[in-house]
């Protein structure tokens, strides 16, 4: 494996919105192959990835013949805190197996394939077709994803 030069470059600054200009500029070799990686990013604000462009679930109990609709509040989520705040309004909605402690619908990630793993009971049915739908957060098409069987559904994330 041939040695590949790296260097590492740090940009700060105390805005959201800000242009780094490079002096010297930052000279390549020409006729070689570049690539460049975010490896990491610390901020001292967090900034919301569910707002409301993007904080609808729709979902459905009887295959489709009733739908809900709920808003997940605005917020810096990961795939889990999703699947918590639809769990949490499921609940409200009465959409959950009390006496067996059971969800019917699980939105979970898989690390290894960088997959959204929705997970749907019998009878159940998520719409991503909606305006303002999560589906672009998760990776979901503009599609209703629904099931005969308990099965799991595993989509780019």
């Amino acid at each position: 494996m041939a040695h590949k030069d790296s260097f590492q470059l740090t940009i700060s600054n105390n805005t959201t919105d800000f242009i780094t200009r490079f002096n010297p500029p930052l000279q390549l070799k020409k006729g070689k192959q570049y690539e460049m990686a975010l490896l990491n990013l610390e901020t001292y604000y967090s900034f919301p990835n569910i707002d409301s462009t993007n904080s609808s679930f729709k979902y459905s109990t009887d295959n489709g013949e009733n739908c809900f609709t709920i808003q997940i509040p605005e917020g810096s989520y990961e795939i889990r805190d999703i699947d918590a705040a639809i769990k949490q309004q499921m609940r409200t909605n009465n959409h959950y197996d009390d006496e067996n402690d059971k969800y019917f619908i699980f939105v979970s990630a898989n690390s290894s394939t960088l997959k959204t793993v929705l997970t749907l009971s019998n009878g159940y049915q998520v719409d991503f077709g909606l305006p303002n739908s999560m589906r672009h957060i998760l990776g979901f098409n503009s599609a209703v994803y629904t099931t005969i069987k308990n099965q799991k559904i595993w989509l780019t994330l």
